[in-house]
């Protein structure tokens, strides 16, 4: 299907943002699976900050919407293994696991301290909604999100390359990691210091 792309035409400020100029890019054909990939030319090229995407699909006129982040190179962030770091289990049944104490806390921490909060979980992205709706009605903090493209037989050896690629493509140095005994060897393979 063919779908427009939409970006906001200013960063935004993080208030209430109802009145959005919209800035048409471009418009692009899904692939097999549903999917969209379009690298920003340079010449629209944006500068940083936060930005508002929509998507809108030509045929249905069905809309997608999230935020695109503009980052410079070497952003330094800490990272959250979402299962491991803030709960036993975020479960498929719709339960709502308790916080483990202090996780907020310790997000809020890091946030303070300018770093950039990075969440990334090796659950198949089709939990996106259930993931971040559990984050934000528990008041973790504003940051990247990632999940794994779809259901793996190894799914901390996907999350391992989906982290591998946030931090190479982006020019993003780790800080600090949080996460399970399981997530160990992946913050090392990327360089985040033992202690």
């Amino acid at each position: 299907e063919k779908v427009d792309i939409f970006i906001s035409s200013k960063p935004s400020s993080g208030g209430n943002n109802t009145n959005i100029e919209w800035k048409f890019y471009a418009i692009e054909q899904t692939d097999n699976h549903g999917r969209i990939k379009y690298v920003l030319p340079k010449e629209k090229r944006l500068p940083q900050g936060m930005y508002q995407v929509r998507m809108i699909v030509k045929c249905d006129h069905s809309i997608v919407e999230f935020n695109l982040a503009v980052l410079p190179a070497n952003t330094e962030a800490v990272v959250f293994s979402i299962d491991g770091s803030f709960a036993a289990n975020i479960s498929f049944s719709g339960t709502d696991p308790k916080v483990r104490a202090g996780s907020v806390d310790v997000v809020r921490h890091w946030q303070d301290m300018g770093y950039l909060i990075i969440y990334i979980t090796a659950r198949p992205d089709i939990q996106h909604f259930k993931v971040t709706n559990w984050l934000a009605q528990h008041n973790f903090p504003l940051g990247m999100v990632y999940f794994s493209d779809g259901i793996s037989r190894d799914p901390i050896r996907q999350k391992t390359e989906t982290l591998r690629n946030i931090v190479l493509n982006n020019s993003i140095k780790l800080q600090a990691a949080y996460g399970s005994s399981k997530d160990i060897p992946m913050y090392a393979s990327l360089g985040v210091p033992p202690n």
